[in-house]
């Protein structure tokens, strides 16, 4: 369990999963640039947070909604979380019933590679799981390519990953030093790459391999 003190933001596990470094750089040493990229993806969250609650037949959609977990020591914001009426869940003070909890997060662009956007909305359905006091065993995305959505049955292993990673992200804080960097292929789309320079700050270089790379010369012409 951790302090509310130590609660660190949601967003920054996402960071931690997606890039340790790009997570230090933005939570420990407070640098950002935005680019086309972020910047959609900013518009999209605060348009879903502006929009006002919702209530249909048998789905009560909030948005916005606050969250937080002691367990992992984290706090944020859900984009929505619907209530689906159930035979059991919880009970709602505005609306008959039982209601279950689904988290669904809004995402920009198309599904990633890696498990950083899958241990976000873990996140926030563990939060709501210690909130709520009821197991939240499904969440989706919203993609904005293609248009529609992607459930995501919240397994042990999901889990797993997500308490691990809290857990590791908590240790950056403790330290307050900022992971190291190591390139590849999706460091040419982080609009933090002019200051994290991926190429000349991460693996150690020999002399010749960086006037190579400062001067674009092929490897013949270099000075022997």
């Amino acid at each position: 369990m951790y302090a509310e003190a130590d609660y660190l933001p949601l967003s920054a596990l996402q960071h931690w999963v997606f890039c340790p470094r790009q997570c230090g750089l933005i939570h420990l040493e407070q640098v950002w640039n935005e680019n086309r990229l972020t910047a959609e993806g900013r518009i999209i969250h605060q348009r879903v947070h502006e929009m006002s609650d919702e209530r249909r037949s048998d789905i009560y959609i909030v948005r916005g909604l606050r969250i937080y977990s002691c367990r992992l020591g984290l706090i944020g914001q859900a984009d929505v979380v619907e209530f689906h009426r159930a035979p059991t869940g919880i009970s709602l003070s505005d609306a008959e019933g039982m209601w279950q909890p689904y988290p669904v997060e809004y995402k920009r662009g198309s599904p990633k590679m890696d498990a950083c956007d899958e241990v976000q909305l873990c996140a926030q359905a563990i939060c709501l799981e210690e909130m709520l006091g009821i197991a939240v065993p499904l969440g989706a995305f919203f993609y904005g390519r293609p248009r529609r959505r992607k459930e995501v049955v919240l397994t042990d292993e999901l889990r797993r990953k997500t308490e691990e990673s809290a857990h590791q992200l908590h240790e950056m804080f403790q330290r307050g030093r900022t992971p190291g960097a190591s390139y590849e292929k999706k460091c040419r789309a982080c609009s933090l790459y002019n200051q994290c320079l991926p190429k000349t700050t991460g693996k150690k270089k020999n002399i010749e391999h960086y006037l190579q790379m400062a001067y674009e010369l092929p490897r013949e012409e270099m000075i022997p």
